[in-house]
C-alpha cells in the first residue's frame, strides 16, 4: 500500500488523538505510529520533534482554532476587553468539550506533567491578554508598567487553569455551570482591577460555596 501524502500538522494531531483514546496512553515509538497510520516516519518530524512537542501544540491549536472564529465574528471586533474575553471564554470552551475525552486524559491523567503541557498554551494566551487593552491604573514609571503587565498576563493566566480544573470536575448537563462560573468570574476579575465594589466577587464566593455544599 502507498504510503498517505501530505501529511499536515492537523493530519498528526488527529491521529495522535485517536491513538491516546483508543489505547489510553501515547505510541511508544514515532516508527510504529508512522506504520500504524501509513506515512513515513520522516514526514513526523517535518512538522514536530517528538510526541511531547505534538502534545503541547494541541491546546495552542485549540487557542487558535477560537481566535479563528472570533475574529470572523463582527460584533467581537466591537466589545470591550471584558465581553472580548467572555466570548474567547465561550468559545474556547466549546472546542474543549468537543475534545472532552482527549482534554481529561491530556489533564487528569498525567498530573503535573500536564503542566508542561499547557506551556504552548499559556504563552499564547498571556499574547492575547496583552491584546485586549484591559484599563489597569495609570502609572508613568516603565518598571511599574511592566509589574503591572506581567501581574495582569498571571492574573488572567489563573483564572483560565481556574475554570479549566472547574469544567473539568463539572458534572452538569452541556457543562451550563461552567458557563456560569466563567462568567462570574470574568466580572469578579474586572471588578477587581477597576477596584469597584466586591459585590461580582462575593457572588462568586457564593456561588462555589454552594457547590461544594451539594
Amino acid at each position: 500500500m502507498a504510503k498517505k501524502k501530505n501529511i499536515t500538522q492537523d493530519k498528526l494531531i488527529s491521529f495522535f488523538m485517536d491513538y491516546v483514546l483508543m489505547h489510553n496512553q501515547a505510541p511508544n515509538t514515532v516508527y510504529a505510529f508512522a506504520k500504524e497510520n501509513n506515512f513515513e516516519e520522516a514526514d513526523f518530524y517535518k512538522k514536530f520533534a517528538s510526541f511531547d512537542a505534538l502534545e503541547k501544540t494541541i491546546f495552542k491549536v485549540f487557542l487558535d482554532n477560537t481566535l479563528h472564529v472570533l475574529e470572523k465574528s463582527e460584533d467581537y471586533q466591537q466589545f470591550d476587553a471584558r465581553n472580548k474575553l467572555l466570548s474567547f471564554y465561550f468559545t474556547f470552551f466549546e472546542n474543549l468539550n468537543v475534545n472532552r475525552s482527549y482534554v481529561v486524559y491530556a489533564l487528569k491523567n498525567k498530573g503535573l506533567k500536564s503542566l508542561s503541557t499547557l506551556s504552548e498554551l499559556r504563552h499564547a494566551f498571556k499574547k492575547y491578554i496583552d491584546t485586549l487593552d484591559i484599563e489597569t491604573i495609570d502609572i508613568k514609571e516603565p518598571r511599574i508598567v511592566k509589574i503591572q503587565d506581567y501581574s495582569k498576563q498571571e492574573s488572567f493566566w489563573i483564572q483560565l487553569m481556574m475554570i479549566m480544573k472547574f469544567w473539568l470536575d463539572d458534572t452538569s448537563p452541556s457543562f451550563e455551570k461552567t458557563d456560569i462560573f466563567i462568567e462570574k468570574s470574568v466580572h469578579a476579575g474586572f471588578d477587581l482591577m477597576d477596584i469597584k465594589p466586591l459585590k461580582s466577587v462575593l457572588d462568586l464566593g457564593k456561588f462555589l460555596f454552594k457547590e461544594k455544599m451539594q
